[in-house]
């Protein structure tokens, strides 16, 4: 019997040996450099002729103005900043001159410039302390609008400035609408007369209101019940029908049209998720929805003569997020992003069956093989609700090779983490981290009754469904369960603060980038601009003014900076307007008395999130550092 034994052992022995070895996948390792050797291309607005395409793009280290001609030729640099980002807004019809706007060191005060073909750059709008958005051509082609708070620093008028007057140097503009309710001006009809208007209620409800500017007449046109959001698109050529999206009697958001004589409403398009935004081309051929379908953009291009889909080119491994036609609706431009890829830009003859790419926006030192694609998922959170996320496994993940992880936070608290590139969420995962981008509740793109779920939350059940996520990230089996931190940027960057205070024990470090860590001064300091949404904002989150200031400051982690017991690093921006400095400044401080690792970079020439490339370079390549250090540990230790 034992010498059976020995035989079977034996046999075991030699059938284990001669198995083939589980392959270690091992991939290069990129620096912080090559991710930010990628460039981030945005715009893409027609010349008038349609030959070529004019874009921002950052492949200077900060964003400067480009056009692209559309028969893929050399781009050419309009723009030589190297302080400020300049970002592209539109061409002037029948010329090269452009339009485009900046603001200084991220104080989010933008103005309207004009660059003459000779390079000059003149400030259309040049208002002290104000700022102004640009709101489109007239149909005439001899002016254009903007909205500015010149008038108020609290509410957004509308203009309309001339180009016979911008040529004699003359900058005075047509008061079109002036704001003195906080009314926002959302549409405006071709011909001016009419203006939709919305009034923000709370995060989940507002109003929506017809002004004719002939009569003077204000109308409400969006009586409900409940919860609803109203929120304008377009009014068609003829000046007949307003065009909006809502939420009304339904869970997710739908294309509606008013019709301003009857008052009649009717449904135009519905979807199983989100339509996010919806346009016709200039003649009205062809009608544009983006729906923002489970993290993803679904764009559908209808044709309004046959009311049929146009199918679009299919761009391998890529998704369409935006599209954009030439007046003359031949020529069509797309935007086309991955998981693995910046943003490109696409153009293409109506009628062809392929695309010409214009830009590569990729590294060419990084393979695309060796990045991670993102993965939606979904896991239950603690009163069993199901939480979205966006999945992000290091490649070199396995069960024998458990690899630590990050959970990240989207800003907001209304925003949404989607799949698409980020620079840090690769570098994070290409140096052996994974990443559980959360969705959490309360988080935009999942319907009305989700969206609504954190009101007077905040801190708290959002917090749980992050918390929750560590258990998903524990099912995959590859993940060191020992070994979770969280990181994010604004409201995630408080949420990261919420952790580290109210849980201090479920994470191991955290990151806090640009992130609220007192509400009471926040929400005071709010910047006046945006006056007619501060009722709102006070309604989802509170109001420091009554006695929901005692439940804010309890949700203010720099109250109760004492409990925090883990590493923290804190990236913050000298000229935000949103989340001040001392904010960071006075949350680093109390962290510090604990005895608790801290590392803080501050900005001097960033606003509320980064537009340079060698600060991102400097914050992000540390925040990998810190990771090592405090999360992975041994790894660093063997470093030293």
């Amino acid at each position: 019997m034992k010498r059976n034994y020995l035989i079977l052992f034996a046999l075991l022995f030699v059938l284990a040996a001669c198995q083939p070895k589980k392959k270690v996948v091992e991939i290069p390792s990129y620096s912080i450099e090559q991710f930010y050797k990628n460039t981030n291309v945005s715009g893409g607005s027609f010349s008038g002729d349609g030959s070529k395409l004019l874009v921002s793009s950052n492949e200077t280290g900060i964003y400067n103005l480009f056009e692209i001609p559309v028969d893929g030729s050399p781009a050419k640099q309009l723009t030589n900043s190297e302080k400020e980002s300049f970002f592209g807004l539109a061409y002037f019809p029948n010329s090269d001159k452009v339009l485009l706007s900046y603001d200084q060191g991220g104080n989010e005060n933008n103005h309207i410039y004009m660059r003459d073909v000779d390079g000059t750059i003149t400030d259309l709008t040049p208002f002290e302390g104000a700022r102004a958005g640009f709101w489109g051509w007239d149909r005439d082609e001899k002016s254009f609008y903007y909205q500015s708070n010149k008038r108020n620093p609290k509410f957004m008028d509308l203009y309309q400035i001339g180009l016979e007057s911008i040529e004699k140097g003359d900058f005075t503009a047509k008061l079109l609408y002036e704001n003195n309710d906080g009314l926002d001006v959302a549409a405006k009809s071709k011909d001016n007369r009419y203006l939709a208007l919305t009034q923000s209620i709370t995060t989940n409800n507002n109003e929506m209101y017809l002004y004719d500017r002939k009569s003077g007449k204000k109308m409400h046109i969006s009586e409900h019940s409940g919860d609803a959001t109203y929120n304008p698109q377009f009014f068609s050529l003829d000046g007949k029908y307003l065009y909006y999206l809502s939420n009304e009697d339904s869970d997710f958001v739908y294309l509606n049209k008013y019709d301003i004589e009857s008052g009649e409403k009717e449904m135009v398009f519905k979807a199983d998720w989100d339509v996010w935004y919806a346009y016709d081309s200039y003649n009205e051929k062809y009608r544009i929805i983006g729906i923002n379908e489970d993290g993803k953009t679904n764009v559908k291009m209808i044709d309004l003569t046959t009311n049929e889909e146009v199918k679009l080119p299919e761009i391998k491994g890529g998704d369409i997020k935006s599209v954009g036609l030439t007046k003359d609706e031949n020529r069509v431009r797309l935007v086309v992003g991955t998981s693995v890829s910046p943003n490109n830009i696409y153009v293409f003859e109506l009628g062809d069956t392929e695309a010409k790419k214009l830009t590569e926006t990729l590294n060419p030192e990084i393979d695309p093989a060796n990045l991670v694609e993102a993965k939606v998922v979904r896991y239950e959170s603690f009163d069993g609700v199901q939480i979205p996320a966006i999945y992000y496994q290091p490649k070199i993940a396995a069960a024998d090779r458990k690899v630590p992880a990050m959970v990240w936070v989207h800003g907001g608290p209304g925003g949404q983490s989607r799949v698409s590139y980020f620079s840090l969420i690769q570098f994070m995962v290409n140096h052996g981290y994974a990443v559980l981008a959360v969705n959490n509740r309360g988080s935009s793109g999942y319907g009305k009754k989700f969206y609504a779920m954190d009101d007077k939350k905040h801190g708290d059940e959002d917090l749980k469904d992050c918390i929750w996520g560590k258990k998903f990230l524990a099912s995959t089996g590859v993940v060191d369960e020992t070994k979770i931190g969280i990181i994010g940027g604004s409201y995630g960057g408080y949420m990261t603060m919420a952790a580290l205070t109210f849980a201090p024990e479920e994470f191991e470090v955290g990151v806090n980038i640009f992130g609220v860590t007192n509400w009471l001064r926040t929400l005071k300091s709010i910047p006046p601009y945006w006056e007619s949404f501060r009722n709102a904002l006070y309604a989802e989150i509170g109001d420091p003014t009554t006695i929901d200031s005692v439940t804010l400051y309890n949700k203010s982690p720099l109250f109760f900076a004492d409990k925090v017991t883990k590493p923290l690093m804190v990236l913050q921006g000298a000229n935000d307007v949103r989340v001040l400095q001392a904010e960071s400044d006075e949350i680093v401080e109390a962290v510090k008395k604990n005895d608790v690792p801290v590392e803080y970079i501050v900005f001097d020439d960033e606003g509320h999130g980064f537009r340079k490339k060698e600060n991102e370079i400097k914050g992000y390549g540390q925040v990998v550092v810190f990771l090592d250090k405090y999360l992975k540990k041994e790894e660093v230790a063997v470093a030293e």
